[in-house]
């Protein structure tokens, strides 16, 4: 079978990486010899797909249905590896193996066409919050824990580029200084340190066998509670900004999910904040102009 990656998946990786690598080139290759290695039967691959990785769908030797999913190094996989393996499947997909091959993960299969996002905003919103409650863990204590980074450290590394966008693009300067403001004052005084998903969205969360709704694709980090709970904040954000209440609805949002998982509502509201400017100036930079727009104008609200 040929091991075509998705055009999505070819963007998003050109966005990371925007003077190439050799790893689209290597991965049909790498998933040959992941298929090969543990005796898989392909059905197809996952289209659109992810934005950091192959997710192929397959059977194993039993006829058990799984999912094959191959990433850059660059997505750190080892460390969605050791979350996954840390979590033991409450309240994410179950990790299937134990054998490690750079790069791959075999995993339980859910309903891949089949998200939280399918359903009513309100209740989305619910039962997305009720799974990432179950994935706020006391981080491991042995080897794995190394894998992961700090909250500190991802931010800092996004500070960087934020400050360097606000000076090549005056523009956003001043709402890139109150989000570098606010995570200044946020880090100051972390509340908890646990093991967070790192980029929990409602389309993160698919439909499953063992328990209806289990969380996919975390990008581990260790930190608190409130920076995880921040990107759900402007899930649907397209719809946000085009209802006439939406920055009042925004503000609600962030009073409601706050209590419902009893996280410090101006801590959620900072992180909110700092994280809708990180992902507008990005986008910014990588010639997503419109995302940028809806994303830096959903900030201005906080």
């Amino acid at each position: 079978m040929a091991f075509e990656p998705p055009q999505r998946l070819v963007r998003a990786l050109g966005e990371t990486a925007p003077d190439g690598d050799d790893w689209l080139e290597k991965l049909p290759e790498l998933a040959r010899q992941a298929v090969a290695l543990r005796e898989l039967t392909v059905e197809r691959v996952q289209v659109p797909g992810g934005r950091s990785s192959l997710v192929v769908l397959v059977r194993r030797a039993d006829g058990t249905p799984a999912v094959l999913k191959l990433a850059p190094r660059r997505a750190r996989p080892e460390g969605e590896r050791a979350a996954l393996a840390h979590w033991g499947g409450l309240g994410a997909v179950q990790l299937l193996e134990t054998v490690t091959t750079e790069g791959a993960l075999l995993l339980e299969r859910l309903h891949p066409d089949v998200s939280v996002r399918s359903l009513p905003e309100a209740k989305a919103l619910l039962e997305a919050a009720g799974t990432l409650r179950r994935l706020w863990v006391e981080p491991p204590g042995d080897a794995a824990a190394h894998v992961f980074e700090t909250v500190t450290e991802r931010t800092g590394r996004q500070a960087e580029a934020m400050r360097a966008g606000a000076a090549a693009d005056p523009e956003v300067a001043p709402l890139v200084d109150v989000a570098l403001a606010a995570r200044q004052e946020l880090l100051a005084e972390p509340p908890e340190h646990r093991l967070l998903h790192g980029t929990f969205r409602q389309s993160k969360v698919l439909a499953g066998e063992r328990m209806p709704w289990l969380a996919v694709g975390p990008d581990p980090v260790v930190g608190e509670c409130a920076f995880d709970l921040a990107r759900l904040v402007r899930d649907r954000v397209e719809d946000l900004i085009a209802a006439p209440s939406g920055a009042a609805i925004t503000r609600r949002r962030v009073k409601r999910l706050a209590e419902s998982l009893e996280v410090d509502q101006e801590r959620l509201r900072g992180w909110t904040l700092f994280r809708a400017v990180e992902s507008g100036v990005r986008a910014r930079r990588v010639g997503r102009p419109q995302d940028a727009e809806l994303l830096l104008e959903f900030a201005s609200w906080l």
